[in-house]
């Protein structure tokens, strides 16, 4: 079946609810798409449930600190399974809720992955989806880090689902979101590593300030290793053997549970832009300043899967400037 709409919005994360929102407040006929639960990363699988998480280990923290001063704190503890279902008591509604506010809004909601058919014509399914304009905000996704053995490896998605925490757990890559669980899983009892290939974690950040963190991780427990890259995990003995490169020497460590901590590409390589004339790259969508693109007008791209070059954060992404 085809569908005529003035705006197609592919994805239904934090940019492309507020493009479909405003825009069907200004009374164009709108379609979102998403072939994952309706909400996006921040709400479902990013800085909402992270925050819960981060919140928990921060109480933990503070209670700890205060330890000798008034405050006993021998039997303080995180409990893993009680924390998710408070978690999950944010996220799960998200979805359905998300749903509703579309369909209350008379927004057009189809489930299923998008792929271009023509210069501003989307196929899902059986349905095709012709639009004046097509706005690309479909987020990210796990890098592929071309390393034997990624199939062992678990990403930071499936981290904030676990129902059960694992005694080792090694994160590959030093960016945020590795220190960030790292703390967490530490105050929560865990024995952590973190892996990063580079001379220095955090590259975008302060390096006073990433100097500190590194050590308080390591003061906190967390075995922060520098200048090591990964080669390789395979699992053995029903535990999972991590080879990394340092310096010219192989080493190894072993772990429960191996985390993907190494970066996140825009989820845009399987929707055919050539076919609509779009031009693209591993950071994204290529676009001007008002986030249309460079080759095709009809198409814009927000969020993640736009190379703006402007701050991964969800307050960037709900702001899509207006054409003048």
């Amino acid at each position: 079946m085809t569908r005529k709409f003035d705006l197609v919005v592919i994805g239904t994360g934090s940019a492309a609810s507020a493009v479909a929102s405003r825009c069907r407040s200004a009374g164009w006929q709108v379609a979102v798409i998403d072939s994952r639960p309706f909400g996006g990363t921040c709400a479902l699988r990013g800085c909402d449930p992270k925050k819960v998480l981060v919140g928990a280990a921060e109480a933990v923290d503070w209670v700890r600190r205060m330890k000798g001063k008034g405050i006993r704190a021998e039997e303080l503890r995180i409990d893993w399974q009680e924390l998710m279902r408070f978690k999950r008591s944010f996220t799960e509604p998200v979805p359905k809720n998300r749903e509703e506010g579309f369909a209350e809004a008379g927004i057009a909601a189809f489930h299923g992955r998008a792929r271009f058919v023509g210069l501003s014509s989307i196929q899902v399914d059986d349905d095709v989806l012709e639009a004046r304009y097509v706005v690309i905000a479909a987020g990210q996704k796990p890098a592929d880090l071309k390393i034997p053995g990624t199939e062992h490896l678990t990403t930071s998605e499936q981290f904030l689902e676990l129902d059960e925490l694992p005694k080792r757990i090694l994160f590959i890559g030093g960016g945020y979101i590795a220190f960030e669980f790292a703390h967490v899983a530490t105050r929560a009892g865990a024995q952590v590593t973190i892996v990063h290939r580079g001379p220095r974690p955090l590259p975008l950040f302060d390096p006073d300030l990433v100097d500190e963190i590194v050590t308080s991780s390591r003061e906190l427990g967390v075995d922060v290793q520098i200048g090591s890259e990964v080669i390789g995990v395979e699992k053995r003995s029903g535990q999972l053997v991590v080879q990394a490169s340092a310096s010219g020497q192989k080493r190894t460590f072993e772990a429960d549970m191996v985390v993907h901590a190494a970066g996140r590409v825009p989820e845009i390589d399987d929707m055919n832009l050539d076919t609509a004339g779009v031009e693209w790259g591993k950071k994204g969508v290529r676009v001007n300043e008002f986030l249309q693109s460079v080759s095709n007008p009809a198409v814009y791209a927000a969020g993640d899967a736009a190379a703006s070059g402007g701050p991964p954060l969800t307050p960037v992404a709900s702001y899509f400037p207006s054409q003048k």
